[in-house]
């Protein structure tokens, strides 16, 4: 059996202490005293100084994207904008670059979260996205409004020194512009025909407030998402909205039934007015042509009255006279009817 020394305990009482360890911190010791003694000192010096310059050159230049400039700082005081590439500054932190990306649209979502988004502000948590969503409308209904504002950085200088919080304050302005804007409407509004009027205001509200607080911020557009009631009464709603649609739906049908049938019966009302005009203009030129030409003959009887009389009944016999089929002359010095005498046979004409 080993014996039962004080090696066998090295934490024991009265034991001594491993020589493994004594060992190893006498080499250690030897090896700094080595480093550090003569023939060490230019070795250690260089490994020094190259890796000063290695962090020096790391830190010396930074990469701007082509959708971003950096606004730099000097011992924390703005000193300019650089634009994108490659550029030097003062390492060790003299000079900081903050790059923000100018070029690029931004947006934040209110109610619910894209996946995979990269910007920590587009979204809230959902615990604070559930609360922006509830709303209350003009008529004191309840509606959960989700919707996204678009935004650019327009001015960085702005954008990271006027205001604190930049982004943040943006989702406060923008929550507070949108309930303003939800509360002036009924639920209806909101719901169904108001949405492109919601848009537009909230567009020019944020606007306002954005340049009036110096942010730095250009909004693009304001979009609603879903609109909807609250979980309790949603199916009730649900019915509501149906109801409205069926309207809108048999007032479209009139409308159609109306533009067929009014128009058609417009278009036959100006045919038989028209019709009417042509007629009466044309009775109008008979009756004028008729004058016309009695005055014409009435003029000539004045002139001589029976050669006037002998030509009229002359023509009129003309008109006459061939319409007839049979022919009968009287003669008024004889007592009896004569003979039937055939006219169109003695002149070779078939009756």
């Amino acid at each position: 059996m080993p014996s039962n020394n004080g090696n066998s305990k090295p934490w024991g009482k009265g034991g001594n202490h491993n020589p493994n360890i004594d060992d190893l911190a006498r080499e250690t010791k030897d090896r700094f005293k080595n480093l550090f003694s003569g023939g060490g000192n230019k070795q250690t010096f260089s490994l020094i100084v190259a890796l000063l310059i290695a962090v020096t050159a790391w830190s010396s230049y930074y990469t701007v994207s082509s959708d971003s400039v950096a606004v730099v700082q000097r011992f924390g005081k703005y000193l300019k904008e650089v634009p994108a590439g490659l550029h030097l500054k003062i390492p060790f932190g003299v000079d900081v670059a903050t790059i923000v990306p100018v070029k690029r649209q931004l947006k934040q979502e209110f109610g619910f979260i894209t996946p995979g988004a990269n910007d920590p502000m587009q979204a809230s948590d959902p615990f604070e996205g559930k609360k922006e969503t509830q709303m209350v409308t003009g008529d004191l209904n309840a509606a959960l409004v989700e919707w996204v504002v678009q935004y650019r950085i327009s001015d960085p200088v702005k954008f990271l020194f006027e205001v604190r919080k930049p982004s943040e304050t943006l989702r406060y302005v923008s929550e507070s512009v949108m309930r303003e804007v939800v509360g002036d409407r009924t639920v209806d509004e909101v719901i169904t025909v108001g949405r492109q009027e919601i848009e537009t205001d909230a567009l020019t509200k944020m606007q306002a407030l954005a340049t009036k607080y110096a942010m730095g911020i250009s909004i693009d557009q304001v979009q609603l998402k879903n609109i909807n009631p609250p979980v309790p009464v949603q199916e009730s709603f649900n019915e509501v909205n149906q109801a409205q649609q069926e309207k809108e739906k048999l007032i479209n049908e009139a409308r159609r039934d109306y533009n067929k049938v009014i128009p058609l019966a417009e278009g036959e009302k100006d045919q038989r007015i028209r019709e009417a005009d042509g007629y009466r203009l044309k009775r109008i030129n008979e009756a004028e042509g008729d004058a016309s030409r009695f005055n014409a003959s009435l003029t000539e009887y004045l002139k001589a009255p029976e050669v006037t009389r002998r030509r009229l009944y002359i023509e009129t016999l003309q008109d006459i006279l061939p319409n007839l089929q049979s022919k009968i002359i009287v003669d008024e010095q004889n007592q009896s009817i004569l003979p039937l005498l055939n006219l169109d046979t003695s002149k070779g004409v078939n009756p």
